[in-house]
């Protein structure tokens, strides 16, 4: 989902500066995946607070350093907050923690071009119509954290069927959909000049209105 919000930016993926608030389940694969694919990992944090360097950070270091609470930053001297992690300048910033992290109040502070949101309900409606009035591409919560429901409904497939997938088949035709999903999303915020908030939720109405018509119910 991050490289196609970064391919409608025109900005590549590899070398591209991500800060990603948050360092748990969604964080941290996220940050181990971003930095195997060769973009800059530039913040982190944790609920103890964050790490910056604008040149990347050591991420697979930082994974093999976590506690058992998961937790890094507190091994560190010079840290920032994680306010301070939204406001830094960044191709692409992650909210992957908890909710509300963006709000009216600092949304005039993001310096990120791109938002792609991990956590559920990191930006409220309000810091959303501020960020697209801005130009900032924001890719919500129930777009780019789909992939988990996706792989549930593989999961029901598969069992119906009898039939089931190699991890290889099952990771391809979940790139393929959410690829898609993207595409279609975008597509509407392009034409109807809406955010991407709304527009998934226009496409998520249409496709159920769809559904319910191709079954004969209304």
């Amino acid at each position: 989902m991050i490289e196609e919000a970064l391919a409608a930016s025109g900005i590549p993926l590899k070398g591209a500066r991500i800060a990603v608030q948050g360092f748990g389940n969604a964080g941290s694969f996220l940050a181990k995946f971003m930095h195997e694919a060769g973009a800059k990992v530039v913040a982190i944090s944790d609920v103890h607070g964050a790490l910056y360097d604008p040149e990347g950070l050591d991420i697979p270091h930082l994974l093999d350093k976590r506690d058992s609470f998961g937790a890094v930053t507190n091994l560190f001297k010079n840290t920032l907050t994680n306010g301070e992690l939204l406001e830094l300048d960044c191709d692409v910033l992650v909210p992957a923690a908890i909710e509300n992290q963006i709000t009216a109040d600092n949304a005039s502070r993001i310096k990120a071009r791109t938002i792609v949101e991990a956590a559920n309900g990191p930006t409220t409606l309000e810091a959303t119509h501020m960020l697209h009035d801005r130009g900032v591409l924001l890719v919500p919560d129930v777009l780019a954290s789909a992939g988990g429901v996706i792989v549930s409904y593989f999961e029901w497939v598969q069992n119906n069927q009898g039939y089931y997938w190699s991890e290889r088949e099952v990771e391809g035709k979940l790139h393929a959909m959410m690829v898609r999903g993207f595409q279609d999303v975008y597509e509407l915020h392009r034409t109807r000049r809406v955010d991407m908030r709304l527009a998934a939720y226009m496409a998520g109405v249409r496709r159920t209105a769809e559904a319910v018509r191709y079954r004969g119910w209304v």
